[in-house]
């Protein structure tokens, strides 16, 4: 192999940030829809059977897209950031900031994108601030993307442009869910 095929630096695995929080909330959520929507499936007489299918097509995506589908994996060429209904890919060459307010937001290419696995817990940074200046955890989070950012960004395999693309995968069955419970509700 040639010096020229060789990366520039040896390659890591992302490195993954998500709400434990939110990942515990969307199982305990997702169990309940499921013996719920399951019952009504299983025991539901008339139409109750197909309210149940309706209910778990429209309810098992939204609660998989906010509580178990938001991560940001950051490695050395970039950050992708996976909310509820897009993933968005930044190159480090093109993030501006990496911030942390009342939420948690990437800049890049004058767009802001939220970072929703990052939450702000205000209480949490009044608690570090009173405890002797320690940061809370979305502010580790955010100084260590934006450290990455700042250290990366001048590597070849950090250029490019922002990638945005839709989650249809969430949005299909959550939209077959809503006309179904609709024609459902139509029809009764």
């Amino acid at each position: 192999m040639s010096s020229q095929q060789l990366p520039e630096e040896p390659a890591y695995a992302d490195r993954i940030y998500r709400s434990p929080m939110a990942q515990v909330t969307g199982v305990l959520l997702l169990a309940v829809i499921l013996w719920l929507c399951g019952d009504a499936v299983v025991r539901g007489h008339d139409s109750a059977p197909w309210y149940g299918v309706a209910c778990a097509l429209l309810a098992v995506p939204l609660v998989v897209a906010f509580t178990l589908r938001p991560a940001v994996f950051a490695n050395d060429d970039r950050m992708r950031v996976r909310n509820p209904f897009r993933t968005v890919v930044l190159p480090w060459a093109t993030v501006d900031a990496v911030r942390a307010g009342y939420s948690s937001e990437v800049l890049a290419d004058g767009h802001k994108y939220q970072l929703w696995s990052v939450p702000v817990s205000l209480r949490e940074r009044k608690r570090a601030t009173r405890k002797g200046g320690g940061a809370a955890g979305a502010d580790r989070t955010v100084a260590e993307l934006q450290e990455l950012a700042e250290r990366c960004a001048q590597r070849r395999a950090a250029q490019g442009s922002v990638a945005v693309r839709w989650a249809y995968e969430i949005i299909a069955p959550a939209a077959a869910g809503a006309i179904l419970l609709a024609v459902l509700l139509a029809t009764r």
